[in-house]
């Protein structure tokens, strides 16, 4: 499952870095990520970075997540975040818009494990199975995650029970991802 959703995750990057290719001449750009150092990062050009996938450098797994909160993770979503260093992507799944989270930088690894960790702790809190999140969306009140006991990727309300499966599992979720520039 590991080799799939990484798989699936490295042909919808493509797809999206061709997308900007095609569409503004050069690779992806961001303005949020301006001035942040990253591996990725090609040059800095009229406020924005332009960027380039680059492999993942550190040891690809999740393990400190697992043991702060003494779960085991879906491999999935352990392939998802340890596959690559990217920017975000922007993407349409269907009729919904939505950002694809990656991280910058193994800075930014430490702070999406610190932020699993609050999401999964915050949860278990409210007596909720567990979910991971991998994307926002254009509303503030819907993210959308996988879920950890099935491995479906769902759009979900933090701190609500209310969820809805969007895609069997990961890898079907990347497959069907169609990139956007904002």
């Amino acid at each position: 499952m590991m080799q799939q959703t990484a798989a699936a995750l490295r042909d919808f990057t493509t797809r999206y870095c061709q997308h900007w290719l095609a569409q503004r001449g050069h690779a992806p750009a961001s303005r949020d990520l301006a001035g942040v150092a990253s591996p990725c990062a090609l040059e800095e050009r009229e406020e924005q970075v332009i960027w380039q996938p680059q492999p993942f450098s550190l040891p690809p797994t999740l393990d400190g997540v697992e043991r702060a909160v003494d779960l085991q993770l879906q491999p999935s979503v352990t392939a998802f975040y340890t596959t690559q260093f990217a920017g975000d992507m922007p993407a349409r799944h269907g009729e919904n818009q939505l950002t694809l989270l990656q991280v910058w930088s193994e800075e930014d690894f430490l702070r999406l494990q610190e932020n699993l960790i609050g999401h999964l702790v915050m949860q278990r809190r409210l007596r909720q199975s567990p979910t991971l999140f991998i994307a926002t969306t254009a509303s503030d009140e819907e993210i959308v995650s996988l879920s950890n006991l099935t491995g479906e990727v769902i759009l979900e309300q933090p701190g609500r029970k209310q969820r809805q499966i969007i895609a069997e599992n990961l890898e079907m979720f990347l497959k069907s991802l169609q990139p956007v520039i904002i």
